[in-house]
């Protein structure tokens, strides 16, 4: 939960100072951003597959404690691709991410 948290965190600061810039000069927080969004959904793979009853939907999940902590104060632009993420997570897909 930890490192869930602390990628949250540092995704939501660099949300914040990338919407404080313009142009290029947000593009080094854009980057911060979508590194830590995604080490987040890593973290929340790896936990949602330690849960002994895993919820078998994404409403379902969006009812986990957990998750509606980081649902209620992720920014609403990023909100689908959180769900879509979840999703994923849920029905079993592997992302490849190519960087």
């Amino acid at each position: 939960m930890d490192k869930m948290s602390e990628h949250f965190d540092t995704a939501l600061e660099a949300w914040s100072m990338m919407q404080k810039t313009e142009g290029d000069e947000g593009a080094e927080w854009a980057e911060r951003f979508e590194r830590y969004f995604y080490e987040l959904m890593n973290e929340l793979k790896v936990w949602y597959n330690t849960l002994e009853v895993k919820p078998e939907t994404v409403e379902e999940v969006e009812e986990l404690p957990t998750i509606k902590r980081f649902a209620e104060q992720i920014p609403g632009p990023v909100y689908i691709t959180f769900l879509t993420e979840l999703e994923d997570i849920v029905e079993g897909f592997e992302t490849s991410r190519f960087d």
